[in-house]
């Protein structure tokens, strides 16, 4: 008898606090931390616009402190995933230009001044045939789609990407942790009340 008793007032205990003002506070909690994660989301595209900014204006020690200050606030925050990572896209079109024109200068030169020297030298003035030498002595030079094909960009630090944690100890992950604990407790308490009115009805129903 002193069982049933003990059970009883565990049930009551139990069914003081209510389940639907359980799922309130846990509503609310998931509401703060789906704030601050999108905070922190927020901070990292900020951080990311600031290296594409550098990147644009070319400044190199610009570039190199905004990458350092996103991968310190990626490595130090969840939700902060940069996607398929950070290309420096001015930085990459810049360097290829450089080697496109150090590749042609190298190789070919001014192409059209060669071809006026071999074929003006034949021809008193302007003529078809004129036309056509310049055009046999171009063809002899890659073009330049071909000179962008043939030319290989060096291995650079132009993709960057970072990693997010899973959890962080800030506002955002201490505010999911808290969401996490409410809703143990919705469950825990659901099926306290679920065990403890079975063990009533079927235990102690001839009591």
């Amino acid at each position: 008898m002193s069982d049933k008793k003990r059970i009883k007032q565990n049930l009551n205990r139990l069914q003081q606090v209510k389940t639907w003002q359980l799922v309130i506070v846990f509503v609310l909690a998931c509401f703060v931390a789906a704030t601050f994660l999108r905070l922190n989301n927020i901070g990292m595209v900020q951080r990311r616009d600031a290296v594409y900014t550098a990147d644009t204006k070319g400044d190199e020690a610009a570039i190199q402190n905004r990458l350092y200050d996103l991968q310190r606030y990626t490595a130090s925050h969840m939700n902060t995933d940069l996607g398929k990572g950070v290309f420096l896209v001015a930085t990459y079109n810049r360097d290829k230009q450089a080697l496109l024109k150090q590749a042609e200068t190298g190789s070919n030169g001014n192409i059209y001044k060669k071809a006026q020297e071999v074929c003006a030298p034949q021809f008193s003035s302007w003529s078809p045939a004129y036309v056509q030498c310049t055009v046999n002595e171009l063809s002899r030079y890659p073009s330049g789609q071909d000179l962008n094909s043939s030319v290989d960009l060096p291995p650079g630090p132009y993709m960057h990407t970072f990693v997010s944690p899973a959890w962080s100890p800030d506002f955002a992950g201490w505010s999911v942790v808290v969401c996490v604990v409410i809703l143990i407790m919705i469950l825990a308490r659901f099926i306290s009340v679920v065990i403890l009115k079975i063990m009533l009805r079927h235990r102690y129903k001839n009591i």
